[in-house]
């Protein structure tokens, strides 16, 4: 089949694509390169099986003319990470809605099939857990720029899923709770990254809030290994899907476990949330998934650890 990944030269996307081809499918990238890298998709060449288009979801002819010619679509182009929602709202809001909707209205257009990656962002506050995907969402003031990329993302989903219910746009919706691995970046306010990053050098491990805010990491191979069984499964089009490890850490443990495993000399260095992004910035304490629901369809479980996980992200920065 031939499969177009919006966002395909980002971390995740780049991740998909490997599993894709590895599978003898062919891909084709659509990236904007404001976040994605070429260093994540030059492995790939320019063989038969894959295409790299340089371009933005906002363009609409683009994105009709890609769409035209693929089978099946994986949608995870979107402006993501805390400090780059922070920084450019504008931005992050116009591209994560409209890009979205032109991307959708294409699949509709040439009756193709999608897969939507949403984000665990969507439970907001909500600190009960674990969290399924019928849970209430919480948000602070749409004024707080922190809440843009959650209410961003649920008009996302929203559109997915009347696309299927009015028009019979068969959409997936997934929700990843914090996937980390190789060829992720600490630029945009990815912890992990960042914690191995500064290990690494020895320099001081910067902590934003108290350090007492828990999450969940899984590895990037278990969640675009999950992605394909999705697509390829009937039974989940038209609902949404928690995706995510269910071992629990706090922001602190984890950089403790940073320096045990990189055996590093840093020390940790606290940085309010004020200092670190804006003032009035509001963080959820807790987020951990509710997996029962893809277990029952597709026996989803993770393979990595977290101690694993972070051995691997370690091995390819060293």
């Amino acid at each position: 089949m031939k499969f177009l990944i919006t966002g395909g030269a980002g971390f995740i996307g780049s991740h998909l694509a490997d599993e894709l081809i590895n599978g003898g499918h062919e891909v084709i990238v659509l990236d904007n390169l404001s976040t994605g890298r070429l260093e994540n998709v030059s492995h790939l060449g320019k063989g038969r099986n894959f295409e790299l288009v340089v371009g933005t979801i906002l363009n609409e002819n683009l994105v009709d003319k890609l769409i035209e010619k693929s089978d099946v679509i994986f949608h995870l182009a979107a402006a993501v990470g805390v400090e780059l929602i922070v920084k450019k709202p504008l931005e992050s809001l116009t591209t994560n809605i409209r890009g979205s909707e032109i991307v959708l209205e294409m699949t509709e257009r040439y009756h193709k099939k999608i897969l939507i990656t949403s984000t665990s962002e969507i439970y907001g506050k909500n600190i009960n857990g674990p969290l399924k995907e019928d849970d209430d969402r919480i948000l602070g003031s749409p004024l707080k720029t922190r809440w843009s990329y959650s209410t961003a993302k649920a008009v996302d989903e929203m559109l997915a899923y009347v696309y299927w219910k009015q028009m019979q746009v068969p959409s997936i919706i997934v929700r990843l709770f914090n996937t980390v691995g190789p060829r992720q970046t600490g630029a945009y306010g990815m912890v992990l990254p960042r914690f191995v990053e500064q290990a690494l050098k020895n320099e001081p491990i910067t902590i934003y809030g108290s350090g007492k805010q828990s999450r969940c990491f899984i590895h990037v191979t278990d969640v675009v290994k999950t992605l394909v069984k999705l697509i390829g499964n009937q039974n989940a089009v038209g609902e949404v899907f928690n995706v995510g490890s269910q071992e629990e850490v706090t922001i602190e443990q984890l950089a403790n476990e940073v320096i045990r495993i990189t055996k590093s000399s840093s020390k940790l260095v606290y940085i309010p949330y004020e200092k670190a992004y804006e003032e009035g910035f509001e963080d959820m304490q807790r987020r951990v998934p509710d997996t029962n629901k893809i277990n029952k369809l597709i026996g989803f479980k993770p393979a990595y650890s977290l101690k694993e996980i972070i051995e691997d992200i370690v091995k390819h920065r060293q």
